[in-house]
């Protein structure tokens, strides 16, 4: 197939899916998610793949969805007459052939285990993208958060509240505070950190492992945890999520904050909202993923 945000390659029982928009920190746009569950089914139909890998091309894993163009790439789905449209945009985040959540998931309902490999920035949708893998594996310097949390939007997945108990889920969800790559592992939240030096040869030695282990094996003990997690409540979850992440959108704040980027740019409105915390793209140097650590496609 050919892809248009990302690049799909497999190889010695690996498939691995990157995404390919690295000017923009692989930012969310149409028809990413479209092709992310596209390439998730070729890898599941393809006999001689056993494990999924998901990485970012360029210095980040995903910079989230992208609103720099006041987010008019999803008008048709979200809107009508040029105004938002709560009961196409309900149906938008709702419906699984549309919903961009429901495509990140496809990641979840593979039968073959996917490995998140996490660099740079991964904030924003981009870590629902990364949490919605079963292993994540990220660099030391990595940032991982939900800055929409103080500003424009919900959680989406809800990986973030069950990858975490509710003390530090709570936390997390009302301060939106990133988290480094070492602090994600210490807390739970992914499975491992390392120098980004070696982050590729641990993921793809993980992902070897992995592929020595039958198909059938593997979809098994997966299935046993995911269905774990669905009896908490996880669709549920995933139903009001996006619902309020709509809402969330539309708020006086919201129109303002989006109407702001679209005037004075997308740096005008993080400077605004996350100055207060001195984080994200506001915080000091040593607080910010390393802008050399780039993965080449």
């Amino acid at each position: 197939m050919t892809y248009q945000t990302i690049v799909y390659s497999a190889a010695a029982g690996i498939a691995t899916i990157t995404l390919n928009r690295p000017e923009a920190l692989n930012t969310i746009v149409p028809p990413m998610p479209d092709e992310i569950e596209a390439a998730v089914t070729q890898a599941v139909r393809d006999p001689a793949v056993k494990v999924i890998v998901l990485r970012g091309a360029g210095r980040s894993f995903c910079g989230g969805f992208d609103f720099a163009g006041g987010f008019h790439h999803w008008d048709e789905q979200i809107n009508t007459g040029g105004a938002w449209d709560p009961g196409k945009d309900f149906v938008f985040a709702t419906a699984p052939a549309l919903s961009p959540t429901q495509k990140f998931m496809s990641f979840w309902r593979s039968p073959k285990p996917v490995i998140a490999q996490v660099h740079g920035w991964c904030v924003g949708g981009g870590s629902d993208y990364a949490l919605c893998a079963d292993l994540v594996i990220a660099s030391e310097d990595a940032r991982i958060g939900t800055p929409y949390a103080r500003m424009w939007g919900a959680y989406l997945s809800g990986m973030w509240i069950y990858r975490l108990g509710l003390t530090r889920a709570k936390e997390y969800a009302l301060t939106g505070k990133p988290l480094s790559g070492r602090e994600a592992a210490d807390v739970g939240l992914i499975n491992r950190a390392v120098p980004f030096a070696e982050l590729e040869a641990t993921v793809q030695r993980t992902a070897a492992q992995l592929a020595t282990i039958p198909a059938s094996q593997l979809a098994a003990m997966k299935l046993v945890v995911n269905q774990a997690y669905e009896n908490m409540g996880l669709h549920s979850t995933q139903m009001l999520g996006p619902i309020l992440d709509g809402l969330m959108r539309n708020t006086p704040e919201a129109l303002r904050f989006i109407e702001l980027a679209q005037a004075k740019g997308v740096r005008a409105v993080v400077t605004e909202r996350d100055g207060p915390f001195g984080d994200y793209s506001q915080g000091p140097k040593e607080q910010q993923p390393d802008p050399n650590n780039v993965i080449r496609l």
